[in-house]
């Protein structure tokens, strides 16, 4: 690639890391927000639920938006949003404040990012070029959220404010590189016609459906209690779903094309997304609560800790196009899931006073293992997908994404909540605390598991595929030699 292509690359990186580093950051601060404002657990806890409720919700109608209204103008726009409202978050003074500034950002990035994914998968043709912008993609946003932890670290030893405010500056530069480097493409008659009859109805009850959905996944943390809300929200979610369906099949120009959900590649690569980022962040989830509340870690020490997780991102574009290239990205992703069981099973015993060398192969592995599955499920998400699509493949990839790692935040919480209540009085001694550790780190292991055989599955069809093109290739080399008169007429366009 050039250097405006290289250019180009890396502002579009830039958001997938902004978007990492802000989370991370957040999650480091958040002890310090609390006391600081006085805030209840309950409103700490939404002060990060928020962020995730706006990015799930609306990420699917993100993406579509991209395809439709521009994805240039969708990028801009919405960045100078999460640029605002992550500033204006800096100034709260209440919970609610914090609460309206992190959903409004989640939702941004529900816009931004798939944007920014279908600016990338569109700007560089399919094939090598294309796996290799999308492999440093992914290298970008993990390293974002390693980077994010420790930089979360020191930003709130100086003062949690400037854990909102350092995103602010990011973005201003992202922003200012894009309005140079993103080329104005001139918008397509079928587009604004497109546009005129935007899916309103659509786009409503997938975004209605979203949330809930979302807000039924949070709520698993809390275990059984108030199971009756959690179940009403599933439902309501799921009535809004085939509402959605009902409304895509008969609409002229529908939000979204239910035919991509039927695609076969593209439906295992989210699957495959979901289990693997939220095996991912359930576990990281877990072993912060472990250094921080059993061994008594500082927020500082566990970052530095962890931030040999962020491997992945030298990995991602320096190995794994090598490994793509010459083994295709189906066995790759195979590959990622053994490693992430082989990691994360490493770490079911843990003790109380585990050595950090004793937990290193855990942690080295499992940022391996990211290395080699993130990246490519990326190229599998989108791969084949039409250009007029690949925001809404983009969206999907990212729902996917967003849900794993709610789902796994949330299962680990409460199979951890329901071990300790199980406990009886003694669920507050060391050992009591240990095992409802190591019930959670059984969630991880069950997500990576199931991951190894959706993406066995998609090794299967890559071989079937592969074969059926060889059969077609021989069959019609034996058509071709088999008739004389082809063979002559051939021979003689030639001549």
């Amino acid at each position: 690639m050039g250097t405006r292509a290289w250019a180009l690359l890396l502002v579009l990186c830039g958001t997938i890391f902004l978007e990492g580093i802000d989370v991370a950051m957040l999650a480091v601060a958040i002890p310090s927000i609390r006391s600081d404002l006085d805030l209840s657990t309950t409103t700490a806890a939404w002060v990060m639920s928020a962020y995730v409720l706006g990015y799930a919700g609306f990420t699917l109608l993100g993406g579509r938006a991209a395809d439709l209204l521009g994805r240039r103008r969708m990028f801009l726009i919405w960045l100078t949003v999460f640029l605002a409202f992550s500033g204006l978050g800096g100034f709260a003074t209440e919970g609610w404040m914090l609460i309206v500034a992190r959903f409004v950002t989640g939702v941004s990035a529900a816009f931004m990012t798939p944007a920014a994914l279908s600016l990338i998968t569109t700007s560089y043709e399919e094939g090598p070029r294309r796996n290799k912008a999308l492999l440093v993609f992914a290298g970008t946003a993990a390293g974002g959220f390693s980077l994010g932890l420790v930089i979360g670290g020191l930003l709130t030893e100086l003062g949690w404010r400037w854990v909102f405010f350092a995103p602010v500056l990011l973005a201003g530069a992202i922003l200012l590189a894009a309005l140079r480097l993103i080329p104005v493409q001139e918008r397509r008659p079928q587009l604004r016609t497109a546009e005129a009859r935007f899916d309103l109805t659509g786009a409503v009850t997938a975004a209605g459906a979203m949330l809930l959905a979302a807000y039924a996944v949070l709520r698993l943390e809390h275990g059984l209690h108030d199971w009756q809300l959690t179940a009403t929200a599933a439902l309501a979610a799921l009535l809004l779903a085939t509402t959605f369906v009902a409304v895509e099949r008969r609409a002229a120009t529908p939000l979204v094309r239910l035919g991509l959900l039927r695609k076969g590649s593209v439906v295992r690569a989210d699957l495959g997304a979901l289990l693997f980022v939220g095996a991912f962040f359930g576990f990281q989830f877990v072993l912060t609560l472990y250094l921080q509340e059993l061994r008594g870690w500082s927020a500082l020490q566990t970052a530095v800790a962890l931030i040999v997780m962020g491997c992945d991102a030298v990995l991602a574009p320096t190995l794994t196009p090598k490994l793509v290239e010459r083994y295709g990205h189906a066995r790759v992703i195979l590959g990622g899931f053994v490693l992430a069981v082989i990691a994360y099973g490493l770490f079911l015993p843990v003790g109380a006073d585990w050595s950090y060398a004793a937990m290193f192969p855990t942690l080295i592995i499992a940022g391996t293992a990211f290395a080699l599955a993130y990246g490519p499920l990326t190229i599998a998400a989108t791969d084949g997908v039409a250009e007029s699509e690949q925001g809404l493949a983009s969206g999907l990839l990212h729902t996917a994404t967003q849900f794993g790692s709610a789902i796994g935040i949330s299962a680990v919480t409460a199979v951890y909540g329901l071990a300790s209540t199980g406990s009886g009085p003694a669920a507050d001694e060391p050992d009591a605390t240990l095992s409802a550790f190591r019930a959670a780190l059984t969630v991880p292991v069950a997500m990576v598991v199931l991951g190894t055989l959706v993406s066995a599955l998609s090794v299967r069809a890559a071989r079937r595929a592969v074969r059926s093109a060889s059969k077609v290739s021989s069959d019609s080399a034996s058509q071709t030699s088999a008739n004389p008169a082809q063979r002559s007429g051939g021979m003689a366009s030639w001549k």
